[in-house]
């Protein structure tokens, strides 16, 4: 329970003590200032606590987004405060010294607050009212303008992301937000609403897997299915503001999950009709997969770098002041909208390598477009990177020991140059991918080209990290390590082995979106522990190469099995402890769609 204290003289026939007990919130009454203190006082130090001038006037929804949100420490609007508990002291100390001053006690705390340092989000309100009227006249001309506005209608329209694909916005949003307001009628958490979404696209999944044309379509109808409750969720934690540390880690992995299981399925349905597709469904998972990595790497680069300008940049921009040019735009780089759209009704009309072959074009030409751009925008922005922003991009790298050592060495002292990381890790990427496609399996001189690009790996991260392409040095090294299990895989010739590829890169990416999201919610990455156990991407990548040289065929597909096995057991045990935690981030995807 949460308490709301209302400070002043209760308005006659005002509806506020409702509307905050309609919001969970305890209301007690104080006369002064020093009674609301003493109040405050009496609340429990783990509740969330709220100041309200009892003269407010404005939208329920308005005091919603004010005093409910989880995601702040304190947040205000006119003639109103929230605090969470990790708040409370900075309020206390507040309240103790405005006890006396003259002026709405609530207004005075939240200057009060942001004098101290405390941080106080202010919602942004739009059409909806909140205001604090000092005479009769305000306070009539208040409520006429709280009835002229439908705060449900804008409540509806604000579950929307701001920013999304074109099939979201035009065929799924118009009707999932109001599947969103009967889910927060009926008590359902958005939690539940992702869960249902990844259940339905794991049935989606076995559908596609019993390889029948039955089931491929019953496929593709449960997969946009399963897209519209993924929509239905977001909208609903936006709704009805329930936004929580698990949540975030749901909506965060179950995404990529479905569409990669879903991927499995569609592989294992193929099978069943004598049509292997392995090699197509780990290339489809690898391609989109460094895409995100390609996303994350240059937002991560530039989001707070200063000067952050160029001219490819406003000619986007100018771009985008066109209507149309907008929607293009985004559906051409697949979205993840477009793209389980186009998978859906290609699983239901077609086969599963068409399907594959299809996705790959399309994730290809998107990656081709958004890479070249950033590149682009790279070499043209004068910007100064932050070291926040080279930690992030290290971090990213998921380097081990052996890239450690080499970074330790004598090439620390050498002067940076530019483009010095991303030079040596496209060196070390091409040499390997050489190497093992123009291989036999077995061949012991694979393992030279794994050394090699270990060493080149080590002088990449040896450097600064701040250069104009260095955030091309992550998605660089995921090509390499993935593609390598692919091509190892492939080679061998073996029954299983690209399943067990697959099982492999899946657990590998897990870790590797799992950084991407601590880093987003600044709790840095995952424990440096974690990282040498699991050897770091040029560790990985040698020991698959060293097992696809000593072992026979049949042997290196259950070493690939052992070594996904334990992968996954150790990123997924450290992973939900980390989500579960009260360290853990609210962080909720609000960006470009994936």
């Amino acid at each position: 329970m949460s308490t709301a204290i209302l400070t002043g003289q209760p308005v006659p026939g005002s509806s506020l003590e409702g509307d905050l007990r309609s919001l969970g919130f305890d209301v007690r009454l104080a006369s002064d200032a020093g009674e609301a203190e003493t109040l405050l006082a009496a609340v429990p130090a783990d509740q969330r606590v709220a100041v309200v001038d009892a003269r407010f006037v404005g939208h329920q929804h308005a005091l919603r987004l004010g005093l409910t949100d989880p995601r702040f420490a304190a947040s205000a609007l006119p003639g109103a405060i929230s605090v969470r508990p990790e708040a409370r002291r900075a309020l206390t100390r507040a309240v103790a010294r405005e006890s006396s001053a003259p002026g709405g006690l609530a207004e005075r705390l939240t200057t009060a607050l942001d004098a101290d340092g405390v941080t106080v989000h202010r919602p942004e309100l739009g059409t909806l009212v909140a205001a604090v009227p000092t005479d009769p006249q305000e306070r009539n001309e208040a409520r006429q303008a709280v009835s002229a506005v439908d705060d449900e209608a804008v409540r509806l329209r604000s579950a929307v992301k701001a920013r999304d694909g074109f099939f979201t916005t035009y065929c799924i949003s118009p009707y999932s937000r109001y599947i969103a307001r009967w889910c927060a009628r009926r008590g359902l958490t958005p939690n539940q609403v992702t869960t249902a979404s990844l259940i339905t696209a794991l049935i989606a999944a076995g559908c596609a897997a019993t390889g029948t044309r039955a089931g491929f379509v019953a496929a593709g109808f449960l997969l946009l299915f399963s897209f519209v409750l993924d929509c239905t969720d977001g909208q609903l934690a936006r709704y009805s503001l329930q936004y929580s540390t698990l949540g975030a880690w749901l909506d965060a992995t179950f995404d990529r999950a479905k569409e990669y299981a879903y991927y499995a399925g569609l592989a294992l349905g193929a099978a069943r009709g004598g049509d292997d597709v392995w090699a197509l469904a780990l290339g489809a998972m690898i391609l989109q997969t460094c895409r995100h990595v390609v996303d994350f790497s240059f937002n991560e680069a530039n989001h707070d770098a200063t000067g952050n300008t160029s001219p490819t940049a406003a000619l986007s921009d100018k771009l985008d002041s066109v209507g149309w040019t907008v929607w293009v735009r985004r559906m051409i780089v697949l979205p993840i909208g477009e793209r389980w759209a186009m998978i859906a009704v290609l699983t239901a009309l077609t086969t599963p390598r068409i399907t594959f072959y299809a996705l790959l074009i399309g994730c290809a030409f998107a990656a081709t477009y958004t890479t070249a751009g950033r590149v682009l925008r790279s070499l043209t922005r004068k910007a100064e990177r932050t070291v926040r922003a080279a930690r992030a991009l290290a971090d990213l790298t998921d380097s081990g020991p052996i890239a450690e050592a080499v970074a330790a060495g004598p090439v620390r002292r050498a002067k940076t140059r530019t483009y010095a990381a991303p030079l040596w890790a496209a060196l070390g990427t091409v040499i390997l991918l050489v190497d093992v496609s123009f291989r036999s399996f077995g061949n012991w001189q694979v393992i030279v080209g794994a050394l090699v690009y270990a060493a080149c790996a080590g002088r990449a991260v040896a450097h600064s990290l701040k250069g104009p392409l260095d955030w091309l040095v992550p998605p660089l090294f995921r090509a390499a390590e993935y593609l390598t299990v692919l091509i190892l895989a492939a080679r061998s010739e073996v029954n299983g082995a690209l399943p067990a590829a697959f099982g492999l890169v899946a657990a590998v990416a897990y870790h590797h979106y799992d950084t991407v999201y601590r880093i987003r919610g600044s709790a840095g990455a995952p424990p440096h522990w974690l990282v040498r156990a699991i050897g770091g991407h040029e560790g990985r990548t040698l020991l698959v190469t060293v097992l696809a040289a000593l072992l026979t065929a049949a042997q290196f597909k259950v070493a690939l099995t052992v070594l996904a096995v334990a992968v996954a057991v150790l990123v997924l045990v450290e992973s939900i402890r980390f989500w579960v935690s009260s360290g853990a981030p609210a962080v909720h995807d609000e960006g470009e769609p994936a």
